[in-house]
């Protein structure tokens, strides 16, 4: 039908024309920064504060890594985060995953309100409840431990949100056949359940890393030797109370987005389904 119209059909070629370069140009627009720290952890540092500024280094230098390395014990804290952030997921994905089914497949006396209590607690913020999670880790001898990191967050109120609102989508007529076919609750859960509800558990795997990999408060915290450091204590401790070592936190930050820059690129397909998916269903 284009042949017999061709004014809209070159309609048609300017408007997708001019929405991939809008597109192109706020891709760009947001991640300049991310840009401009990569660029910048390969300048010196005299370099890094000239006049006027460069975006692409004059002259390359590993220098900033090398002293990450070396001066920096920088694999100590990189392992550190890396275990919080993958137990504390696996944790997470664990505990929300019943809890968003058994909200979502389960009718019993106070489910609604049970479910809507935990939305509720999604508005209230971690500075309030900061004072009291910190003396129970401190009854339960896990003050200055990973653990004491890893277990407090490992139950969030959005992932069970996310995990109730894709489980209402599957339909409950394959759970009544199972179970007719003598499958046991356990047996559902595990070969019919978690499967269908890989794009959702996707997406919260991917929330999850990520926090945890950035969290910086709580660690904060709970974290006094420098041996259980984690990335995000290291990287502050490079801001002094006069000077900031901005070489370092330069190079540090970019080696510390390549997990959660990983993570992404494997796992993006299912993510978008599953936030697709997750709908705001009652």
């Amino acid at each position: 039908m284009n042949k017999f119209f061709p004014r809209f059909r070159d309609k048609s070629r300017v408007n997708k024309l001019l929405g991939y370069f809008t597109l192109i140009f706020f891709t760009l627009l947001f991640a300049m920064p991310f840009i401009w720290i990569i660029l910048s952890s390969f300048k010196s540092g005299s370099e890094l504060f000239s006049r006027p500024p460069s975006l692409w280094p004059r002259n390359f230098t590993l220098e900033n890594y090398t002293m990450a390395f070396k001066e920096v014990n920088f694999l100590r804290y990189f392992f550190n985060s890396f275990i919080v952030a993958t137990l504390a997921t696996v944790i997470t994905l664990f505990i929300n995953s019943m809890a968003g089914y058994a909200l979502a497949k389960f009718k019993f006396k106070g489910s609604k309100i049970i479910f809507f209590s935990l939305i509720f607690t999604i508005m209230i913020p971690l500075q309030v409840i900061m004072v009291p999670v910190f003396i129970v880790l401190r009854h339960l001898n896990l003050y200055d431990t990973l653990w004491g990191i890893i277990i407090p967050p490992t139950a969030t109120p959005t992932g069970v949100f996310l995990i109730r609102q894709y489980m209402v989508t599957i339909p409950n007529e394959l759970i009544e056949s199972a179970r007719i076919d003598g499958a046991g609750e356990w047996r559902i859960f595990w070969t019919i359940i978690i499967p269908l509800a890989k794009p959702v558990l996707t997406a919260l795997m991917i929330f999850s890393f990520i926090w945890r990999w950035n969290d910086f408060i709580w660690p904060f915290i709970v974290i006094s030797s420098e041996k259980r450091y984690t990335i995000q204590i290291a990287l502050a401790n490079f801001v002094g109370q006069y000077t900031v070592d901005w070489n370092a936190i330069l190079s540090m930050t970019t080696l510390s987005t390549i997990p959660v820059f990983i993570v992404f690129l494997i796992f993006q397909r299912h993510f978008v389904k599953g936030i697709a998916m997750s709908g705001m269903k009652m």
